[in-house]
Order: C-alpha cells, then structure tokens, then sequence
C-alpha cells in the first residue's frame, strides 16, 4: 500500500515542476517585464500582476506543505497485515484535535485579510470613481449582441453631438496616456476585458460605468467580451491600437471623420441623364 504514496509523491512533484516550467514558455503571460511584446503593457497591469504573484506564492507554498503530509501520512501509516493475513493495526476512531482545527483555520483567515488589505491600494486605484482621471473622455463605449460600438468626440469635443465619430469594434488611443471611457450596454450584461492590461469590467443595462487604463506600448491588442452574452458570444472581439503619438491619433480621428462625412457624388448641375434625354 505504500506505492499509492510514491503515486501521490509524483503527481505533486510533476504539478511543481509545471509551476516551474511555466516562466520559461513562449505562452507564458505572467509576470512580465515591460520588454516583453504581446504581454502586460499598463502600469495598473504591472501591480495587478505583482498581486497574482503573491497570491500564486501563498498558494504553491501551502499546496507543497499539504501534499508532503499528505504523503508522509499514507507512507508512514500504511496498512500492515500480521502473519494471517490481518490487519496487524486496528482502526480506531478518535474526534481529532481541537487545537488543529483552531490553528488551520485562524491561519488561512489571516492571510485572508492580509490579501485584502494588500489589494485595497490597487483596486482603489483602478476601480473607485474618486480615482478617475481628470481628463476628457476618449471615448463611449456600448457593447451589444454582438460587438462593441464605439462613440468618439468630434471636433467639439463632446461625446453626444452631431460630430460624433463612430466606428466599430475599434477603439483607439494613445500611448502614455490615460484612456477614460463611459461604458454602457443596450441589451444584457457584457464584459469589456483587455487581457494584455488587465483591465475587466462588466458593462450593465441602464449604467454608465467610467473605465480607465493607460498603455505605455503602441501596437494592436485585443479587446474580448469576458461574459457570457448569448450565442454569438464568441464573435464579439475588438481590436484596440494604441498610437505612438498624439498627433497620430488625431490623423486617424480626421481621416475617419472625413470617410464618415463623404457623401455620394452626385450628377453635376444641368445635365441629364439618357433616360431623360429620351
């Protein structure tokens, strides 16, 4: 009955050696440098990041401290028969030690509050309305089924004016920059997630919810619906491009405005077509 432990023994030592493995893979996202391409590229991304890893220490390290006393248990106290055949050891049943219980659930309590007043600085940071930017809003965002339509402030610099610019699907910024938008849905709750900045948050029915990140890398990221909205859920996924500069983004801005703006052209002025002719 003993190899049933060296069975166990293996399979923790293998999840370990996933653990440590993973750093070393091309799909690996976390944690990140700002060099790497593709991978976390916003300051909130980075203390997000530093959060998860924390929370991946705590959590290996206590997995590690169970599976060894798992393993030591089954090995140290197998089943051993006598002579006969029998079990040499009888079973007997014992309540346990209060004293444990009390230990291993205060410990995972204060670890508990440990995370939570850990996290409080970072989440205020991203998530509470007092820590918004003071700064015009790029954009409004309205996800519905299925696809995320976007409203940018024209020339006035108002979102909700006849100068809107609307594009879908496609939502644009700048690099350095904080991004503030009002995120709004028209039909059941969606979820606007950058992966590669961390940011997620729901967008709900009759709310306006501000939602803002910065980028410090320019390039082509996705934007996903992390919640499931029915069944085109997986259709609907964004591009977000990130510019390297503000005159960049405002090139597009005009060069969108003016696509948006042109008109079909018409016949010139006094001529006629065949069909009137005849």
């Amino acid at each position: 009955m003993r190899y049933w432990s060296l069975i166990f023994a293996l399979a923790a030592a293998f999840s370990v050696g996933a653990f440590a493995y993973a750093p070393f893979s091309p799909d690996w996202w976390l944690p990140n440098t700002v060099a790497e391409p593709g991978h976390v590229v916003s300051k909130a991304g980075r203390e997000i990041d530093a959060l998860f890893i924390i929370i991946l220490w705590l959590t290996g390290g206590v997995f590690v401290a169970t599976q060894a006393a798992l393993v030591w248990a089954q090995f140290r106290y197998a089943d051993r028969l006598d002579a006969e055949g029998k079990p040499a050891r009888p079973a007997r049943y014992f309540h346990g030690s209060q004293r444990l219980e009390v230990i291993w659930t205060i410990i995972p309590a204060g670890i508990l509050v440990f995370l939570a007043l850990y996290q409080m600085s970072t989440w205020a940071d991203v998530k509470f309305r007092s820590a918004a930017p003071r700064t015009p809003v790029l954009a409004e965002l309205t996800g519905r089924q299925f696809q995320w339509m976007v409203k940018y402030p024209g020339p006035d610099g108002k979102v909700g004016t006849a100068d809107d610019l609307f594009t879908v699907n496609d939502l644009h910024l700048v690099k350095d920059e904080t991004a503030l938008i009002h995120l709004k849905s028209s039909d059941v709750i969606h979820s606007f997630f950058l992966p590669q900045m961390r940011i997620k948050q729901d967008a709900v029915p009759g709310m306006t919810i501000p939602v803002w990140f910065d980028c410090d890398r320019a390039g082509r990221y996705e934007l996903a619906c992390a919640e499931l909205c029915g069944w085109g859920h997986y259709k609907m996924r964004g591009d977000v491009v990130v510019h390297e500069t503000r005159a960049e983004f405002e090139a597009w801005q005009a060069a969108k405005l003016a696509e948006q703006g042109r008109s079909q052209v018409g016949e010139p002025e006094g001529e006629t077509s065949e069909g009137d002719r005849q």
